[in-house]
């Protein structure tokens, strides 16, 4: 893995992440080997399934996951390393262009960077201290977010809710052909949700475009459609459902607390 960062000008900065598959072969072979093991599938005693149904089958959703994963855990220990004041998050640019069937992959992330600045304060003047308390609610919130982050995808059958889906969007009046995975509550259409629920791997869903999403500009990522047309595009398309998968939530033990905060850190 190699990170570079590239300076805008005093408060942007671009940081490229360039992973390899020496970085993500054995993590990935890892998870599917699990999956083998405990992955009930019809036709197949439970253990015995080939690994090449296993990998053409989950292969894809387990590289991406595990890609983020390395991508989120190397991003955080640079900017900790190099000792980087940052506002906010990294945030990712765009790559319409990624190409997951390639062995290596490159990122590229914007950094907004804390000016330097001196304040000059008359002590005769009394200044207002505000404390700020995370409540229970939030706390709990970025937990869920972090479990979510390090947990694990199991393969369902049927969809249901809290699944994250892959599949491909096709409409040939349009020239649409795309596949693409997201978490189903993305789609915000009630009629889509409905048709969506309970239909089984391998099933094929009609769905209207207008108001899939909440944004339109979503229709650009998963459907691959120019952005004058995702404004308001109103057309049927039919989307295959590949892979129908639900988040595992990490357990919080020792395990995901050196992940996050390196080894014995916290305990």
């Amino acid at each position: 893995m190699n990170i570079t960062r590239e300076h805008i000008d005093e408060l942007n900065a671009i940081v490229k992440v360039a992973i390899t598959k020496e970085d993500y072969n054995d993590r990935v072979e890892k998870v599917l080997t699990d999956y083998r093991k405990n992955a009930n599938i019809p036709g197949f005693r439970k253990g015995h399934v080939p690994m090449g149904f296993v990998k053409k089958q989950y292969g894809k959703a387990v590289l991406v996951d595990e890609v983020n994963k390395l991508l989120q855990d190397a991003l955080n220990k640079y900017l900790t390393e190099e000792k980087l004041d940052v506002l906010g998050n990294p945030l990712p640019k765009a790559q319409d262009d990624l190409n997951w069937d390639a062995e290596n992959f490159s990122f590229e992330f914007e950094l907004g960077l804390a000016p330097v600045f001196s304040v000059e304060l008359n002590s005769k003047k009394p200044i207002t201290h505000y404390k700020i308390v995370a409540d229970d609610a939030m706390l709990n919130e970025q937990v869920e977010r972090i479990r979510k982050q390090y947990g694990k995808l199991v393969s369902k059958n049927t969809v249901e809710k809290g699944c994250e889906l892959t599949g491909t969007f096709i409409n040939d009046e349009k020239g649409i052909n795309n596949r693409a995975s997201f978490p189903l509550d993305k789609i915000v259409a009630e009629k889509a949700q409905k048709s969506l629920l309970g239909a089984q791997t391998g099933d094929v869903v009609a769905l209207g475009t207008k108001g899939l999403f909440a944004d339109d500009h979503d229709l650009m990522h998963y459907l691959k459609v120019g952005h004058d047309d995702a404004h308001g595009l109103d057309i049927s398309v039919d989307f295959t459902i590949d892979e129908a998968n639900v988040r595992e939530l990490a357990e919080l033990n020792q395990e995901l607390f050196d992940k996050l905060f390196g080894p014995g850190n916290v305990t």
